[in-house]
């Protein structure tokens, strides 16, 4: 019984079943934490620092607590996102050994949707169409693996989940925690035993 997904591949008469990797978008892929830092500045002339994030939820971290939620139902807001460092290269490693999809709970913010998917295509080409999963809830996420920033996810995984370090999470304890994708990639290569 395969209680994840998995991609058979034929090779050498043999079928050879890959693991799967599920991603999140923001705050693992893309860097929503400098883009709100941005464009607040560019709404406020106010710098926030990255440590103002730590411990606390991302609309918090800032003196307009409705700010947040203005920019992520803005036009260009999630099209414009910077890369998390290290992300590009990471995901093309792993998907040499693993299944990637990339999901994102991408409804609840209309204009979302369309950014998102332009998004990938500009950054990551080379993931196919078949393997991003634009959702409401990633309960139905049955993947092995899930690399996420947010605990309502991470909970419910239904494989091994990995928080990937953002400055809301930073006090959480309970799961497999990676802070870059260079840590990803070391995370995979030595195992979870």
């Amino acid at each position: 019984m395969f209680a994840s997904y998995y991609n058979p591949i034929f090779a050498a008469n043999v079928f050879i079943m890959k693991e799967s990797i599920a991603i999140d978008m923001d705050g693992v892929l893309a860097d929503v934490e400098a883009q709100f830092i941005s464009w607040y500045h560019e709404e406020y002339g106010v710098l926030v620092d990255r440590s103002n994030f730590l411990g606390v939820p991302e609309a918090e971290a800032f003196p307009d607590k409705g700010a947040l939620h203005r920019y992520v139902a803005s036009a260009g807001f999630f099209r414009t996102v910077p890369l998390m460092p290290g992300a590009v290269e990471a995901v093309k490693k792993l998907m040499e050994k693993y299944e990637v999809f990339v999901v994102s709970a991408a409804m609840e913010y209309p204009l979302s949707l369309a950014e998102k998917h332009e998004w990938l295509s500009l950054h990551f080409p080379f993931i196919s169409w078949r393997n991003i999963v634009f959702c409401g809830s990633k309960a139905i996420i049955d993947t092995n693996y899930l690399i996420d920033d947010h605990l309502k996810n991470l909970d419910h995984c239904k494989g091994k989940p990995i928080m990937f370090t953002a400055g809301h999470n930073i006090n959480h304890q309970g799961h497999i925690r990676v802070n870059n994708w260079e840590e990803v990639l070391a995370l995979f290569e030595k195992g979870f035993d």
